[in-house]
């Protein structure tokens, strides 16, 4: 599996909140979801209530996108990446491993009901100014 250039993973580890963006019948929504990332796996993992317009948008067409974004009125500090990928509730397997890491960082987690969700990552493009003006980095899922 291709992994994302080390500081676009390191950036993903130092926040904890993504906005998802789920589209059906051309009606968009978007929401903010609290997050952990498996590296191994390259995935986000997050919990969410069945019944939320994002979790039903997506058992419909689990095609998505985001971002994950630095606030900052600092130019030269401006950090965030914008990803796309495939939202799915996680196999038995990786279910197991993907609650361990959720209850880890979030441990309030435990006493809420609610489903876990993991959204495997295609795409992602990352904007890092202390790079320079606009840099960007890119990382797109090898094709088999």
């Amino acid at each position: 599996m291709s992994i994302p250039e080390k500081r676009i993973v390191e950036f993903i580890n130092e926040h904890h909140v993504l906005t998802l963006a789920t589209v059906v019948n051309d009606n968009p929504w978007c929401s903010n979801c609290f997050y952990t990332y498996l590296a191994d796996e390259n995935c986000f993992v997050f919990t969410s209530d069945d019944e939320t317009k994002h979790a039903q948008d997506a058992a419909l067409n689990p095609k998505v996108a985001g971002s994950v974004v630095l606030e900052t009125s600092t130019v030269g500090k401006i950090q965030g990446i914008q990803f796309r990928g495939n939202m799915e509730r996680p196999n038995e397997t990786l279910r197991k491993k993907a609650k361990n890491a959720y209850l880890k960082r979030f441990p309030f987690a435990v006493l809420m009901k609610t489903s876990l969700w993991v959204l495997h990552l295609q795409y992602i493009k990352m904007t890092d100014n202390r790079l320079g003006f606009g840099k960007k980095l890119i990382w797109e899922k090898e094709s088999r």
